[in-house]
């Protein structure tokens, strides 16, 4: 894994534009808006991303759209799968406790909750 990859992404304003572009190609100028960054420094912030192989640019008439390059992502999805498994594997943990304690408590509706004191008196003639 590049280091200019990891470089990349550790910009909140990087991350917020390549969730952008998750939705598809875009001009710099919608960018900029959704942004709400200046054009120069959303600007800069693309070139970060274009060096480092995240987004290309593909010519459009006039305009320059940016476009999403999944390879690096792939590549860090593979650099993730092992830490990914030990994640999974405490979440299913969690899981399974968690239910066991659900069943020590003979709760069978986890949306229903516990009858209260002032319930049970009301109840009673």
């Amino acid at each position: 894994m590049e280091t200019a990859v990891w470089s990349a992404l550790a910009d909140p304003n990087r991350r917020a534009i390549l969730h952008l572009l998750l939705e598809g190609p875009r001009p710099v100028g919608e960018l900029v808006e959704a942004c709400g960054l200046s054009q120069p420094g959303t600007s800069k912030h693309l070139r970060v991303l274009r060096e480092a192989g995240l987004v290309r640019v593909v010519p459009d008439a006039q305009r320059r759209l940016y476009v999403l390059e999944p390879a690096p992502m792939a590549e860090l999805d593979a650099w993730l799968a092992p830490y990914r498994r030990l994640w999974n594997s405490s979440l299913d943990a969690l899981g399974r406790r968690l239910d066991a304690g659900d069943e020590e408590q003979g709760d069978d509706d986890p949306g229903t909750a516990p009858e209260t004191d002032e319930q049970k008196d009301a109840d009673q003639p």
